[in-house]
């Protein structure tokens, strides 16, 4: 009986090692080694040999590299200006998608599938080409937007301040998508919950406020987390307005600061550096945001 239940659990674990394989190859050879490969890069430089005649050779240099970065005033206004984009785009980002989903969950909202769609399009145009569409709506002398604003005589100049026009295209882009979480997140409640704030004589604005928003706090962390996230990966809209805008130089962003030293500069171990240093500060806020959440899940069910 023992040798037949050793079989089975053998034959269990190696069916569940042949399905797993294909991801794991795939995830060390697409994650694993690349995060390796920047660890030992952030860890050594390119040093000319010899007078400059016998080409370069690669050196160990320690934690050089990330002293060079966290000495450089450049990176660490990169993330004075990404901590900027955050206060000013995460709070409006997920107000407007709570509201947004609050509204098409009320008894009122109509055509809900027409405005989940609608809402949810400007999410599947790539990054970049949202970008090139707004760039073209910020460019005096062929925007139309802007042309019309002149026409009623104002003189707007929306790229000489590149914070809120980086903000406003992450909204457009990432507003709907986030709506469509919240959204089947309301779903989800059970209709005898809200059934039974209403015979407590709750209203539409309480219910959403004190019934609603409590049950969905869990996606609302979880959008939280990613958007932290995201907003640490801030490259594509700032790139693209790099050269439009004044106010946006090529080291605007951590990322910028990195895409920089590697392919402008050549200097690899301090791109690798840099990037490492983001990924650990990722890291951190992603513990933090999660663990702000659970503490307030925790004190509300206490």
């Amino acid at each position: 009986m023992t040798t037949s239940v050793t079989r089975r659990r053998k034959r269990g674990n190696g069916a569940a090692a042949t399905l797993l394989a294909p991801f794991l190859l795939l995830f060390t050879a697409c994650t694993l080694v690349p995060i390796g490969y920047a660890l030992w890069l952030s860890l050594h430089s390119e040093r000319s040999s010899g007078l400059g005649f016998g080409g370069s050779e690669t050196v160990f240099t320690g934690l050089g590299n990330y002293t060079r970065a966290l000495a450089d005033q450049a990176f660490r206004e990169g993330f004075l200006t990404t901590a900027q984009y955050c206060l000013l785009y995460i709070p409006l980002m997920t107000g407007l998608a709570l509201g947004l989903a609050l509204l098409l969950d009320s008894a009122l909202a109509r055509a809900r599938r027409f405005f989940q769609l609608a809402l949810f399009l400007p999410h599947a145009v790539p990054g970049i080409i949202a970008a090139l569409i707004w760039m073209y709506l910020y460019t005096p002398g062929i925007s139309p937007v802007i042309g019309a604003l002149e026409g009623l005589g104002t003189q707007p100049d929306l790229l000489g301040h590149p914070l809120p026009a980086v903000v406003n295209i992450a909204l457009w882009e990432w507003t709907g998508y986030n709506m469509v979480i919240f959204y089947a997140a309301l779903q989800a409640i059970p209709r005898e919950v809200l059934e039974a704030a209403v015979v407590d004589g709750a209203g539409p604005l309480r219910t959403a406020l004190s019934v609603k928003i409590p049950l969905i706090r869990a996606s609302i962390t979880m959008v939280g987390l990613f958007t932290v996230i995201g907003s640490l990966q801030l490259f594509t809209e700032p790139m693209i307005l790099h050269g439009a805008s004044p106010g946006v130089s090529s080291t605007w962003t951590p990322n910028m600061y990195a895409y920089t030293a590697a392919f402008e500069k050549g200097d690899y171990g301090l791109a690798a550096a840099a990037s490492v240093l983001l990924a650990l500060t990722a890291a951190a806020l992603s513990f933090l945001v999660t663990r702000f959440g659970r503490g307030r899940k925790e004190a509300n069910a206490g």
